[in-house]
């Protein structure tokens, strides 16, 4: 079996300090080794000193151990997990503009948001502008419903983030 057949997703939790060019360091990595970033979003934690960056990245085993062998050698990383090694909950957050101008365009933006406990945020006079959370498969779900009829404007997505269930966590 090649890499390619054998590569998976994973989400990656980094505690990391929050310093300039911390997160330029972490994408250096990924960079250079030719790895690919699909999602990463960071913030900083309850502790203003400490980032949490999440990261989603796809790979063999082989290759998450080897990313995972190469972000503890970076002088800001402080501790990470892969999270797919624990029972965890991972959300994403999207913003989504549809057009509104088709006949009943209203009445399925209202519906579609309620199957999908989405929310619409904002009325113009040619658009709905929708929020909606979950994994990122529902997420993938909700654009494909809702773009089988309609026109969707613009999609704005916050990328994952994830944490471990029950007493797994990240923290020092």
């Amino acid at each position: 079996m090649t890499a390619m057949s054998t590569a998976k997703r994973h989400v990656i939790s980094i505690l990391m300090e929050n310093e300039s060019g911390a997160l330029s360091r972490v994408a250096g990595l990924f960079s250079a080794r030719g790895y690919n970033i699909e999602s990463l979003t960071v913030a900083p934690t309850e502790d203003r000193s400490l980032s949490r960056l999440t990261l989603v990245t796809s790979g063999s085993d082989e290759i998450i151990e080897q990313i995972m062998k190469q972000l503890h050698k970076l002088i800001d990383v402080v501790k990470l997990m892969d999270l797919n090694e624990y029972a965890h909950i991972e959300r994403e957050m999207m913003l989504v503009k549809v057009d509104t101008q088709k006949a009943g365009a209203h009445e399925r933006v209202k519906h579609v948001s309620d199957i999908f406990r989405a929310r619409i945020i904002d009325v113009g006079e040619k658009t709905y502008t929708v929020e909606a959370t979950g994994s990122h498969d529902k997420l993938d779900a909700f654009l494909k419903v809702l773009g089988g009829e309609l026109r969707i404007i613009e999609v704005v997505r916050s990328g994952s983030m994830g944490i471990a269930r029950g007493s797994a966590s990240l923290n020092l």
